[in-house]
């Protein structure tokens, strides 16, 4: 048996090592030769400071160890390894304390895209492409986060999306996949529907909770091999601004982390092998969103139709975006050198680089009222093959950022430590000029409503603002509703305006359908006939495909449940008592979070309620 001595010098590690890391060195029996490799890397990147307080071999010897299993997490799980972080760290550390401007020597101008009004003849016909296109698609859901921002403790898909029915967001994006999954089937000809790919990053937060709302609930229909959870891991932290990495406080034998952001799915993805298993399977397009927009399918099929049919290798959806309102702007960037990129760029960056760029005015808005830049979304539809080849270069690493708070103007200490960040909208940086990056513009009433504020946040929003919490996303749910409704006929009777959680919002029929019933605005308008209407006070819940709506007139609660194999005609005047809506006091502890964060609920007095579970033809006439 070689002694340990003789290892260690096989390791090339020499007297200077022992001189330098004395504390380390004493310990190197310890370690395997693998451990050993990790610190020499460590102490090359000058990180010595972490052995400091290491005792004598013997004391906290199974600290030590556990030090080094953390260390090769941690480098094993960035692109490039430790060494390559902490090098980038210095970079973009030393460019935050000089004050450099990411932006220098480039030009902002307009980028090229597509601008959809709802229920037209051109987004009914990308709507009907995206839907023969989804069969070649898969999703990705980034769901890493929980909702205490949002004054909830669970995570955020498990919320209900709204509380008609009580359905949770991952329920409607999941019935959501497997509705475009049955019409793109069908509308291809193909003789056996094809299962679309649903991936979803988690972390050490949400896994557990995401694996078990899925088992408890058998995934809300979905196959389970369908689904693929992605686990993403923390970055290290950093103590100054020479990125030495940052003891955790609680526990000297481990390094702090924190999260490195969403941009992270890229490189799990890739080096997960689920992007090579995809092409492997035929896909072409991967679409990306995030936990708390429950419009977003609305817009889904339209945008899905729009790269198919311009052969967009990455297309940002946006929303229209008032001049310097606090929500990114996609913008096409032009380097002096000749290099150009679109990418989102933040509305507090947005106006000075235009002032600075030959634009007096900064971000204005124009002829049509908003500014010409439109609004990032954070969904994004990539064309899997130039995708896959471009990660293959990068394996995945996107551009980063450091955002650290110092201490003072001098910028030589901080606050509290830092780490480097990512966002996964920042993946057409690292693009050639070649690339075709494009976006697709809709309305935000169709396309966004995202839960994120809690109600003390909220209220302090602005007025005229949006308060993206938990009191306009549900409200948003039953604008969008009732306004498709309208385009298809239905005569839908104005909201009011209420006040909950010191919110001001408009209160909409509370209308609400499964995604099979009105997938696309061409589905829902072939289950309308006749004339029809619906009251302000009424709620409508439509949970089967095949019910059709004809000479309705409903003043009060309606709530219609069928099979896929019952055909359900709904017509006459239905008039009850209904549901009426009752406020809440968000800090009314006796009332459960989910409600609470809302300022409402329903008091369910009376409705009419049928259920068609046998196959046959129907008629519901009251």
């Amino acid at each position: 048996m070689e002694s340990a001595t003789e290892a260690i010098s096989k390791l090339g590690i020499n007297g200077d090592f022992a001189s330098s890391v004395p504390n380390l060195h004493k310990n190197l029996s310890l370690l395997s030769p693998d451990q050993i490799e990790l610190a020499k890397m460590l102490v090359a990147m000058e990180q010595s400071h972490l052995f400091n307080h290491w005792p004598e071999p013997g004391v906290d010897d199974g600290e030590k160890k556990a030090f080094f299993d953390q260390v090769a997490r941690l480098n094993s799980s960035y692109p490039g390894g430790l060494a390559s972080y902490i090098k980038t760290a210095r970079g973009l550390l030393s460019d935050s304390k000089t004050g450099k401007n990411p932006f220098d020597g480039f030009t902002p101008s307009v980028p090229t895209g597509e601008n959809l009004s709802y229920g037209d003849e051109t987004f009914v016909k990308f709507e009907e492409a995206g839907v023969k296109e989804a069969q070649n698609a898969a999703f990705v859901l980034v769901a890493g986060g929980l909702g205490e921002r949002l004054g909830y403790n669970g995570i955020k898909v498990a919320l209900p999306r709204e509380t008609t029915t009580g359905a949770c967001f991952l329920q409607h994006y999941i019935e959501n996949v497997l509705a475009l999954q049955e019409a793109s089937c069908k509308v291809t000809g193909g003789q056996s529907e094809r299962d679309i790919p649903f991936a979803i990053m988690t972390s050490d937060d949400t896994h557990a909770r995401t694996m078990q709302l899925l088992e408890s609930n058998k995934y809300f229909g979905m196959k389970p091999a369908q689904i693929k959870l992605l686990k993403q891991e923390k970055v290290a932290c950093l103590e100054d601004n020479d990125a030495r990495l940052a003891l955790d406080p609680q526990n000297k034998f481990r390094i702090q982390t924190k999260p490195h952001g969403h941009g992270d799915v890229h490189a799990l993805l890739y080096s997960s092998g689920v992007l090579e298993e995809w092409q492997r399977g035929g896909v072409r397009w991967v679409l990306f969103f995030q936990d708390t927009n429950g419009l977003l399918f609305k817009a889904i099929p339209a945008s899905l139709g729009v790269s198919a049919t311009k052969g967009y290798h990455v297309n940002s959806l946006a929303v229209p975006r008032k001049a310097k309102e606090a929500i990114g702007g996609i913008t096409k960037l032009t380097h002096t050198d000749g290099r150009s990129m679109v990418i989102n760029v933040e509305y507090n960056q947005l106006d000075p680089l235009l002032r600075a760029t030959g634009n007096p005015d900064g971000d204005v808005n124009c002829e049509t009222g908003y500014s010409p830049f439109p609004g990032n979304i954070n969904q994004l539809i990539m064309e899997l093959g130039p995708y896959f080849e471009e990660l293959k270069k990068t394996g995945g690493a996107i551009k980063e950022f450091v955002n650290p708070k110092y201490k003072d103007a001098s910028k030589t200490a901080f606050k509290s430590s830092t780490r480097l960040e990512c966002m996964m909208q920042d993946y057409p940086k690292t693009l050639p000029p070649s690339a075709r990056v494009g976006f697709t513009v809709m309305d935000a009433w169709v396309a966004y409503a995202p839960v994120k504020n809690n109600p003390e946040d909220a209220a302090k929003v602005p007025k005229g603002n949006p308060y993206h919490s938990a009191t306009s996303g549900e409200m948003a749910v039953y604008r969008a509703n009732s306004l498709i409704l309208r385009k298809a006929g239905v005569q839908v009777e104005d909201p009011v305006r209420q006040e909950f959680n010191g919110q001001e919002v408009e209160v909409w029929p509370r209308v609400v359908w499964k995604p099979k019933w009105g997938l696309t605005f061409a589905d829902v308008k072939k289950k309308i006939a006749g004339s029809s209407s619906i009251s302000q006070k009424s709620t409508l819940a439509l949970k089967g495909r095949n019910i059709f709506i004809e000479n309705l007139s409903l003043d009060g609660a309606l709530v219609v449940e069928s099979g896929d194999g019952a055909e359900v005609k709904v017509g006459g005047s239905v008039k009850n008592k209904g549901w009426a809506i009752e406020k809440v006091d968000y800090k009314d502890t006796s009332v459960p979070e989910e409600i609470r964060i809302r300022g409402f609920r329903f008091q369910k007095t009376e409705q009419l309620e049928k259920q068609y579970t046998e196959p046959g033809k129907f008629e519901l006439k009251a």
